[in-house]
């Protein structure tokens, strides 16, 4: 069993820039579009060193996932980055009709999303995007949980044929992920084995829900945890196999609870194998101004949250 030490902490959509400048090296297919946001989407490495392969769409998003649908008819692999409110709610119909639909290999790749964008508020707090990109038919949607799984998930995509929405933040978070860990679209991760209770994480929130497991085992509760990175297509195999051992789950994501990873579980529990569940993540309201840390505490998605709520659906278990 791996041990999961914190080695340093870095923002998730560095991942993502190091790993695009890897792939143009190594695919000239490869092609980056952004919408005026180069510096937050860490594309400046990439726009230096490939201008010819980099295009700048402005404040224009719209435009831009319509130019990368046609990029990609034509044989390029295009990665289309802007910020996460961005490139889900104000695109919505360009993604559905031109990418989706029509079964573009776009890679749609998004920063600053969640609680933990802080300052710049619920306008751009993107929450619902994880339940928007679900939905589409044909739509792969990916939210991993740090540094080296960003990277690693970035690579992925690039070999995999069609839509993808890849979610990662703006804030340095805790890198515990190894350099060398396999990543496969959908298949999930186990972190920790365990017998009592399922906490199933994924995101931002995979690193607190380890931290929970390490405070329940201090009260006698032994936690399994794993790593949900892919939302969809969802690894129910996982899923089903240790909740058939645990008999009770957590779920916890730095999104809405309304068409998040856990009403995807939800789902699938109450087809397959009914069992007492709790969600961890925002209840139904917007976001505000706020340091990240401050704002994960008000609304409730700390280590401390996914402990009391595995505390709680033990004793519904039994």
């Amino acid at each position: 069993m791996i041990t999961y030490e914190v080695k340093g902490h870095k923002d998730t959509r560095s991942g993502f820039g190091e790993a695009l400048l890897e792939l143009a090296a190594s695919d000239e297919r490869v092609v980056g579009l952004c919408a005026d946001l180069t510096g937050s989407l860490k594309m400046g490495d990439f726009a230096a060193e490939y201008p010819h392969r980099f295009f700048q769409a402005g404040i224009a998003e719209a435009n831009m996932m319509g130019v990368a649908a046609g990029m990609a008819s034509a044989g390029k692999i295009p990665f289309a980055a802007t910020f996460a409110n961005f490139g889900s709610g104000r695109v919505y119909d360009q993604i559905r009709q031109s990418i989706a639909y029509s079964r573009n290999n776009v890679k749609i790749c998004v920063s600053h999303a969640g609680l933990t964008l802080g300052e710049d508020g619920a306008t751009h707090q993107m929450l619902e995007d994880l339940g928007m990109m679900k939905m589409l038919p044909n739509m792969c949607v990916i939210n991993p949980c740090d540094f080296n799984q960003t990277k690693q998930a970035t690579h992925a995509i690039a070999q995999y044929e069609g839509p993808v929405y890849l979610r990662f933040g703006r804030p340095k978070m805790p890198v515990f992920i190894p350099e060398d860990m396999p990543f496969k679209i959908g298949k999930a991760i186990t972190l920790k084995h365990g017998k009592d209770v399922t906490i199933i994480a994924t995101g931002h929130l995979v690193w607190p829900a380890m931290e929970a497991a390490k405070e329940l085992h201090n009260k006698g509760v032994d936690a399994e945890v794993i790593n949900m990175h892919t939302i969809k297509p969802l690894d129910t195999d996982a899923v089903i196999h240790s909740v058939r051992k645990t008999g009770c789950v957590v779920t916890a994501e730095e999104h809405m609870l309304n068409g998040g990873m856990g009403e995807s579980i939800a789902t699938l529990l109450s087809n397959r194998m009914p069992a007492p569940l709790e969600m961890v993540g925002v209840a139904d309201t917007f976001g505000e101004s706020g340091k990240p840390q401050e704002l994960m505490e008000k609304y409730g998605l700390t280590h401390q949250n996914v402990a009391n709520a595995a505390l709680k659906v033990v004793q519904r278990k039994t």
